[in-house]
């Protein structure tokens, strides 16, 4: 039988690319569907980059300053009023009270034996303030009198005509050397020492005011304080 010829068109050379890239997308397609459906990713090769350390562990652990000293609110209260002078008074009654136990002697005005108003004599010495020797003197010194309601640590009460004298050391009692046989010791003011009251002094009428004033800063709470090394 004789050939036929049949005529077939042949892509020109420019649909050429265009023709194998579809031919390889359908073959994808065929192969894997939902290979067909994601896109195409390249994948970039791995870049391995040096180790970075975190600044925490780069850090070293600082240990504590083993001769390191805490201040606590009570060393700021001493802090604040240590260079505050105290008041006569108040020294004086620390004077006397320390000396409680101490053996009544007449005429004595050291620690061996205080009578009551050498006892007085040498308290309010130790506060910078100098008293005559004997009690009736030690009322006369000052102009102004207190009255048994209006008594305060600090001031010197008087008894018998003037014959005894002791120091107020805290409302409603008394610090006095008493009698032969007897020592220095702290009494409570009771009814028979009211009868027998004849006035008080007040050596340190400025040292109320300022022991009021040194009392409040202590009584102030002491602010907040970080902790404090030495170096």
């Amino acid at each position: 039988m004789p050939r036929i010829a049949l005529p077939i068109a042949l892509p020109t050379p420019a649909l050429i690319p265009a023709l194998a890239a579809a031919v390889t997308i359908a073959g994808l397609a065929a192969a894997s569907p939902a290979a067909a459906a994601a896109p195409a990713t390249v994948a970039s090769p791995a870049v391995t980059s040096p180790a970075v350390a975190s600044p925490a562990a780069a850090s070293p652990t600082v240990a504590p300053d083993p001769g390191g000293v805490t201040l606590t609110g009570a060393d700021v209260k001493r802090a604040r009023t240590r260079n505050v002078q105290l008041p006569a008074w108040k020294i004086a009654v620390r004077y006397a009270l320390d000396k409680q136990g101490t053996p009544y002697v007449w005429g004595g005005t050291s620690t061996s034996g205080y009578d009551c108003s050498g006892l007085m004599l040498r308290a309010y010495q130790a506060a910078g303030i100098e008293l005559p020797r004997v009690a009736a003197a030690q009322y006369g010194a000052f102009s102004r009198k207190i009255a048994w309601e209006d008594l305060r640590p600090g001031d010197l009460v008087f008894f018998h005509g003037l014959g005894h004298v002791g120091m107020i050391s805290r409302p409603g009692h008394m610090v006095h050397a008493p009698r032969t046989g007897d020592v220095v010791k702290e009494e409570r003011l009771d009814a028979g020492r009211r009868s027998s009251f004849v006035g008080a002094v007040r050596p340190d009428p400025k040292g109320v005011k300022r022991w009021a004033h040194i009392r409040e800063l202590r009584q102030a709470p002491p602010p907040a304080m970080p902790v404090a090394t030495t170096l």
